[in-house]
């Protein structure tokens, strides 16, 4: 009768735990275009895909549900990163998931101008839960994604308050695997 009980406990399981898995977009996949209103970069004021845009490049995009020191240190890293492989083509891009896109453009604009950022558009996306391809996970509060050629290399997900300033580092030194 255990033996029964332990099967159907884990049949039942086993569901559970693929559907957690396949939540997020995982290490290999293919990712998508998407459009975000870019606040801070070279199309300041437009509707745009940096997914399109940055083509097969190494890319890393960064995506948050709030701004705070954390993201700041976080995309401060990744706009030097971006600045020290010019010559690879490296892109980056930051977008602030929101419900009020307006409103929230300008503590991108303030958080640029106090970090310095130059080579990381800042950009926003209507609402949330982001684009419906990129599965981000409901509970991070920022999510990191590398891909080169178009294919997915990292996702970390960081649920509030577990991004801290001494993770920056390995986080950006993860751009080694979008590096050629």
């Amino acid at each position: 009768m255990k033996y029964v009980a332990l099967t159907v406990a884990l049949l039942t399981a086993a569901p559970a735990f693929a559907e957690d898995k396949a939540a997020c977009l995982e290490v290999g996949s293919r990712v998508g275009a998407f459009y975000v209103s870019d606040v801070t970069g070279p199309a300041a004021g437009e509707k745009l895909c940096y997914r399109c845009r940055f083509g097969d490049k190494p890319v890393v995009s960064i995506f948050a549900r709030e701004v705070n020191d954390e993201l700041a240190a976080l995309v401060k890293e990744v706009d030097a990163q971006v600045a020290a492989n010019k010559d690879a083509g490296m892109a980056a891009f930051v977008v602030l998931l929101t419900e009020n896109p307006e409103a929230d453009s300008a503590k991108l604009k303030a958080l640029a101008e106090k970090q310095g950022i130059q080579h990381t558009p800042l950009t926003t996306f209507d609402g949330v839960a982001g684009p419906d391809s990129y599965k981000i996970a409901q509970d991070s509060d920022v999510t990191v994604m590398m891909w080169v050629d178009g294919k997915l290399k990292v996702n970390e997900a960081f649920p509030k308050s577990e991004l801290t300033a001494a993770k920056v580092p390995a986080v950006v030194g993860k751009t080694s695997e979008i590096l050629n």
